[in-house]
């Protein structure tokens, strides 16, 4: 199992690299609640099922969306 959340942790990674250097702000958006999900993913596995949950609906759910929504907005999603 320990192959596997090193696996989460490349995937952590390389989504927040492809989150910076991304010129479209909605996949950057989409990016930052991946790696927020994968986070969420390892407070699971490390037995901190409460701030896995809090970390998936805050961090992955509510916050991706505000940024989705605020781009949306404010027209800024042309890459």
């Amino acid at each position: 199992m320990i192959y596997f959340d090193l696996l989460i942790c490349l995937v952590i990674v390389l989504a927040g690299v492809a989150a910076m250097r991304s010129r479209n702000l909605v996949s950057a958006a989409v990016m930052v609640g991946v790696v927020s999900l994968m986070v969420s993913y390892l407070f699971l596995r490390m037995g901190a099922p409460d701030v896995a949950m809090t970390e998936a609906a805050i961090g992955a759910g509510l916050s991706t969306l505000i940024f989705l929504i605020a781009i949306r907005r404010t027209g800024e999603d042309e890459g």
